[in-house]
C-alpha cells in the first residue's frame, strides 16, 4: 500500500479594509468562523488577477484600490489524503461600501448562487476565523507601510 502524493491547490485571499481599522468578512454555513473573499487560482491566472476576480465574484465589489501582496504560505488543509493550500494574501482598500450587504456568489465554483452576508469587523478586536484566514491580519493593523516590505513574489 503506497503513500498518496499530496495535492496542492493555489488560492488567492483578499483582506479588504476601509478606514484602516475595518475588515470585510462574512460567515459561511460550511465553516465555523469568519471568512474573507478567496478562491482557487485558475490555470494560467496570476494570484493578483485571481484575487480581483474572487473579490468581484464573492462580494460584488469592483472598486477596490491600493492592492498589495501581504504574504504567501503553504497551509495543511487535510492530513489524509494530504492536501495543501498554497495561499496568496492580498490587501485591498475600498472607500464606498455599505456597512452590511448580501451578495449572491457568481462565477463557476461550488459556491455559485450562495448568499454571503457581509459586514465590517474591527481589526483591533479578536475574532474567530475559519481556515486560519486571520494568519496575517497582524500585518494590517496600524502598519500599512509593512505591506510592501513583506514581498511581491505573487504579483
Amino acid at each position: 500500500m503506497g503513500t498518496r502524493s499530496p495535492t496542492y491547490v493555489h488560492k488567492s485571499c483578499a483582506y479588504i479594509t476601509r478606514d484602516e481599522a475595518e475588515l470585510l468578512a462574512f460567515e459561511s454555513p460550511e465553516h465555523d468562523g469568519l471568512q474573507i473573499p478567496k478562491g482557487t487560482i485558475e490555470p494560467g491566472e496570476s494570484p493578483r488577477a485571481a484575487v480581483f476576480r474572487e473579490i468581484v465574484e464573492e462580494s460584488g465589489l469592483s472598486a477596490v484600490s491600493s492592492t498589495s501582496h501581504v504574504a504567501s504560505d503553504v497551509w495543511n488543509r487535510y492530513e489524509s489524503p494530504p492536501k495543501y493550500y498554497v495561499r496568496h494574501f492580498f490587501h485591498a482598500t475600498v472607500h464606498d461600501a455599505p456597512d452590511e450587504f448580501t451578495h449572491v456568489v457568481t462565477g463557476e465554483g461550488e459556491e455559485v448562487g450562495v448568499e454571503f452576508e457581509y459586514s465590517w469587523i474591527d481589526l483591533r478586536e479578536p475574532h474567530s476565523f475559519a481556515l486560519d484566514l486571520d494568519d496575517y491580519l497582524y500585518l494590517l493593523e496600524g502598519a500599512p507601510d509593512q505591506l510592501t516590505a513583506v514581498g511581491t513574489a505573487a504579483d
